[in-house]
């Protein structure tokens, strides 16, 4: 199964609003080889991935992975808007790439995630041996995304914090990305702790 832009599209409906076709394209492009190669290479359905917790580390929470997704794209829009706005435009922000980068830095999760024996979603061998940013940047190569958008991918959790010995400079769309994915994932610690305490 080969999933089209406007497939996509139908889990990612910020995906349309890339206006480089090429790169909205490619985008496409990589969430297909994660659908369709993750879950152990069984590959995944849009209805399982849909039914998929937003993360495995804050217990029993009502908040889906792919929902997560599009949340931390709508706030990457909303906070462009807003120092678009705030600041005049004098804080330069490509649009395309921030759309593109927000939508792909969790595309290496399909790949991480597997299923056991009882159908629950783990993290799989693959998980274990890489994490997402690595995967995702790898599917991103492989598709010919460009480096700005893989900056975003490989810098937008811990592996982007700066470290005493050097580390990345996060880029402009990367730091709004990574603070809108830490808004989700704090979020959604705290309600695993406010369940876990029920």
């Amino acid at each position: 199964m080969t999933y089209s832009t406007d497939q996509i599209a139908q889990l990612f409906p910020n995906l349309m609003d890339i206006s480089d076709a090429d790169l909205r394209d490619k985008v496409a492009k990589v969430w297909n080889e994660a659908i369709t190669t993750g879950c152990g290479g069984k590959g995944w359905t849009f209805d399982e991935l849909r039914q998929v917790k937003f993360t495995l580390l804050a217990g029993d929470i009502d908040l889906m992975f792919i929902e997560h997704l599009n949340s931390c794209v709508r706030q990457c829009i909303a906070i462009a808007d807003v120092l678009e706005s705030a600041f005049s435009g004098k804080i330069p922000i490509d649009r395309d790439t921030l759309i593109a980068g927000a939508l792909l830095a969790d595309v290496g999760k399909p790949l991480e995630f597997d299923k056991n024996e009882k159908g629950e979603v783990i993290k799989g061998h693959y998980g274990e041996m890489l994490r997402h940013p690595f995967s995702g940047v790898g599917m991103c190569y492989k598709h010919e995304l460009p480096a700005e958008v893989m900056h975003m991918i490989a810098t937008h959790s811990f592996e982007g914090d700066p470290r005493p010995s050097g580390g990345v400079q996060r880029s402009i769309e990367s730091i709004i990305f990574h603070h809108a994915d830490y808004v989700d994932f704090d979020i959604a610690k705290y309600l695993g702790a406010q369940a876990a305490k029920r």
